[in-house]
């Protein structure tokens, strides 16, 4: 398929919490330039991406709070590639009105959804993880989780078990389990297995199967996003109106939680 079907969403609503008192409420670490590059971690997360997706294709998520904050950090995108939530809900209902905003203008549409915060130092490696994923989802009905080899015992990250090869290739597998941050002993066990990633909450599916996946796992997501036509998310006006009304009403749930565990 051609790039020109290729999409980013860039989560950017977080507010940094971790990070007090460098990151705060009003600028949290996403829009920071914390290694003195001249670059914030929301730019370099934009950066990275342009190789594998056209910039007229990257759609950023953020709160109304930082709506100028984005505009200012990346002066490339138009208005209407930034989606403002009137709440925060966490990631499953940023994920799924942007791929309603996307599916409507592409039914074609393959998706990558990557956090505005992460420090990614091997770019290379990265696209090249990228365009495997792209080229796997748009050849197959599924979702792709990209997993991260551990280097020690970490506590404060969610692990990925990875099941045995179905005649996959590229390093793409099945997951067996996923499971939330564990304690050190159990961290130690995944890192010995050899069967355990990190889950880096980088994504890759097509805006039909991630569509179809919120039919199945979270009827009450999909059944909100598709009270309004789907020919009126490429009108902004009725898009953010419906928004403003309705958005507050989904539940405040991770995309992990409602559908990459339950997923088949």
């Amino acid at each position: 398929m051609t790039k020109q079907h290729r999409y980013c969403v860039i989560m950017c609503g977080g507010v940094g919490s971790r990070f007090w008192p460098y990151s705060r409420a009003n600028k949290p670490k996403q829009f920071i330039d914390f290694f003195g590059t001249g670059t914030s971690l929301l730019q370099m997360s934009y950066d990275r991406v342009l190789p594998v997706v056209p910039k007229e294709n990257i759609i950023v998520v953020t709160s109304h709070m930082y709506a100028e904050h984005v505009k200012e950090q990346l002066p490339d995108i138009t208005p209407e590639q930034i989606l403002l939530e009137p709440a925060r809900r966490n990631t499953a209902p940023c994920i799924a009105w942007a791929a309603y905003h996307i599916y409507s203008r592409d039914p074609l549409a393959s998706i990558i959804v990557a956090s505005s915060d992460h420090l990614i130092t091997r770019d290379s490696l990265f696209v090249e993880s990228i365009e495997n994923g792209f080229n796997f989802v748009e050849t197959h009905d599924a979702l792709l989780t990209l997993g991260i080899k551990p280097t020690r015992p970490e506590t404060g990250y969610g692990y990925i078990q990875i099941g045995k090869a179905e005649g996959t290739t590229n390093g793409i597998l099945p997951v067996k389990t996923f499971t939330e941050k564990p304690d050190k002993d159990l961290a130690k066990v995944f890192l010995e297995s050899g069967e355990f990633y990190w889950n880096s909450g980088i994504f890759l599916w097509s805006a039909k199967s991630i569509i179809n996946a919120f039919h199945t796992h979270m009827p009450d997501i999909s059944a909100l996003f598709e009270t309004l036509p789907l020919s009126e998310y490429s009108n902004p006006d009725k898009e953010n109106a419906f928004i403003n009304s309705n958005f507050a009403s989904c539940p405040s749930i991770s995309i992990d939680y409602a559908v990459m565990e339950q997923a088949s």
